[in-house]
């Protein structure tokens, strides 16, 4: 049983504890994170998850979930990469690119981050029960199946202001680690 802690509309913990599901399904507001990883190429990793994930199955994602209850949000990303990936990331890198309050009734504040890595697919190991394999794409690659509105990737749900936001932010990146590689 997961527990998470909610929060209220302005993202402040209310002391309320409650299972996950429950939250979710009581409309309850509440804490989620998620990460892109960058190689030092510039190429995203994503993540597919597995056919019996309950939302978004053999779906590409991003890594992530839940804060668990008495979670920081960075403890919270650094488990999830652990969990999902097997590789450690320390908690001092984690640096909070941006939250996102939910407009939907998946009452939730994403707390988003960006990790920089040089690992190679067969680097990580991989939680059975929740991904399926892992991948890079390009930045490009990820905005045409934006642009084709391709439903095997969850982020093809996302409001396009939020999708092309990302993005930017994205190549921002890339355009930082290229220039340095140089």
């Amino acid at each position: 049983m997961e527990l998470i802690d909610v929060v209220d509309e302005n993202n402040r913990l209310t002391g309320q504890v409650e299972e996950r599901w429950t939250a979710y399904n009581k409309g309850l507001w509440r804490r989620t994170v998620s990460c892109w990883i960058m190689n030092k190429n510039g190429e995203i990793l994503l993540q597919k998850r597995t056919p019996n994930k309950v939302r978004n199955p053999n779906k590409w994602a991003k890594t992530g979930g839940q804060v668990d209850s008495g979670e920081t949000v960075q403890e919270a990303i650094c488990r999830e990469v652990k969990e999902e990936l097997g590789i450690e990331i320390p908690i001092e890198e984690t640096t909070i690119l941006d939250v996102h309050k939910s407009n939907d009734k998946n009452r939730r504040f994403a707390y988003n981050f960006l990790f920089v890595l040089n690992y190679k697919i067969q680097d990580f190991t991989l939680q059975k029960e929740e991904v399926a394999e892992v991948k890079y794409f390009t930045i490009e690659e990820l905005e045409q199946a934006k642009k084709n509105n391709d439903l095997n990737y969850t982020f093809c749900n996302w409001e396009e202001e939020d999708f092309w936001r990302e993005m930017d932010m994205l190549k921002t990146k890339r355009n930082e680690i290229l220039k340095n590689k140089n």
